[in-house]
């Protein structure tokens, strides 16, 4: 392995557990990152030529100190105060005096503080997400604008403000304790989701699944399962999302074109990636009697996992499971997802009641997901033309481009699928774009 592949691989390693050690002393997220790519950039100049170190972390904790302690003497100097740093420099100084026997010490609760930190409800979910992307899954802030597909600019403009937020509003960097954990957990969760379910489904441009990004989601998701093993809901999103991450290769065609989740080559399944998330699905559900919003939805991914072929498909359980879904979290996107379920297990006529009392819900006016079950609910019933109207309807609101290529491929009934998929679209039903349940 070159020099910079060497010290590319030790930053996706590294760069998270050293901003949160820096920001646990620091008290400032900003500051902190700010350090530790310092040290990093140090490391691109130095390694190369000097040799990659024999404890590359120690290296990086030993200039990242160093810079700390530069950057801080300056601002006494210049403020004659460290401004809202709260930090005592002495302090400082004295710490970390074995920095390798250090390293591992107190960790955990680093890494867990950094995460609940760029979650932090006070901050927008756009703005969360990344933060998160950025300081926890080292990804650039073109990767990031790539990601969301937003410019550059504005990603930018989305990390700066929440350092911003969190600084302004004096947000502690800690790991909430007890009950506000639980209440803050499932902003954490949320974000996580949301980054997964953009790469599973894009909500813009020209590709229907960003397999990279659903990667990084899936990696914070597991590092959060490796902190709080005893979480049923985080074991069950990480279940989640391997459910879905299983089924990659068998959702698009070669020109990169959907293909729904009953039109899937079951043997091009993830099989492995199958079995892990079914053994942390029974682990999560042996540490409650009561299952969240994200276990109840792994429970029906698990339904569609376990069918050797579509037509095995549960969906009398799944439709039970959406309905403890709605007691548990209530959404219209919820209702939606069930009214799918109902059509499949009782028939349709069944699902389109459900559909039809969502017509006038302000929360999917504009959204293309109404419009999509409802179409299939009526193609289902043989009202054609009502079905290709609601398929066009939804194609103008969608903003995904092979999404609304589906939907008029629909409306006009081209066979370039076999449409035996209840519907063209699928959502996390908590209410962002998605992959629950049927791509």
């Amino acid at each position: 392995m070159t020099p910079n592949a060497t010290i590319e691989a030790v930053w996706w390693i590294e760069q998270p557990k050293l901003t949160a050690r820096l920001a646990r002393t620091l008290r400032d997220v900003g500051l902190a990152e700010e350090i530790a790519q310092d040290a990093f950039l140090l490391a691109l100049e130095r390694w190369p030529r000097d040799g990659i170190p024999r404890n590359p972390a120690a290296w990086l904790t030993q200039v990242a100190r160093n810079r700390a302690l530069d950057r801080l003497r300056r601002t006494t100097m210049i403020d004659g105060k460290h401004r809202e740093l709260a930090v005592d420099l002495s302090e400082l100084e004295r710490e970390i005096p074995d920095i390798e026997g250090a390293l591992d010490e107190d960790i955990d609760d680093d890494l867990l503080r950094l995460i609940f930190t760029a979650c932090h409800p006070v901050l927008p979910t756009e703005q969360r997400a990344a933060l998160a992307l950025r300081l926890l899954g080292g990804l650039s802030t073109p990767e990031i604008a790539r990601a969301f597909l937003v410019p550059e600019a504005t990603a930018a403009q989305r990390i700066v403000r929440a350092k911003r937020t969190l600084r302004d509003a004096v947000i502690p960097f800690e790991t909430p304790r007890a009950q506000e954990r639980r209440e803050r957990l499932g902003a954490v969760l949320e974000v996580v989701y949301l980054i997964f379910n953009e790469g599973y489904v894009a909500t813009a441009g020209p590709d229907w699944l960003r397999a990279g990004l659903c990667g990084e989601a899936l990696r914070l998701g597991r590092s959060l399962a490796a902190l709080m093993p005893d979480q049923p809901e985080v074991q069950g999103l990480v279940s989640l999302m391997e459910f879905n991450a299983s089924r990659f290769a068998a959702r698009t065609g070669g020109a990169g074109d959907p293909i729904l989740l009953l039109d899937q080559d079951r043997g091009r399944w993830d099989w492995s990636l199958i079995r892990r998330a079914l053994d942390g699905l029974n682990r999560a559900m042996a540490l409650t009697s009561a299952p969240g919003p994200y276990l109840l939805q792994a429970m029906i991914a698990a339904c569609h996992a376990r069918a050797v072929t579509a037509a095995d498909t549960d969906w009398i359980a799944i439709s039970a499971y959406y309905q403890a879904l709605a007691l548990t979290a209530p959404s219209p996107i919820v209702e939606i997802n069930r009214a799918v379920a109902v059509g499949m297990a009782f028939g349709p006529a069944q699902g389109l009641a459900i559909v039809e009392m969502l017509k006038d819900e302000p929360r999917l006016k504009d959204s293309h997901l109404l419009p999509t079950v409802r179409g299939d609910l009526l193609q289902k019933l043989g009202h054609q033309a009502e079905a290709s109207a609601a398929f066009r309807h939804a194609a103008q609101l969608t903003r995904n481009d092979r999404e609304r290529a589906l939907l008029l491929a629909r409306a006009t009934a081209q066979p370039i699928a076999t449409f035996s998929c209840p519907f063209a679209a699928s959502w996390n039903p908590l209410g962002q774009a998605g992959p629950q349940h049927v791509r």
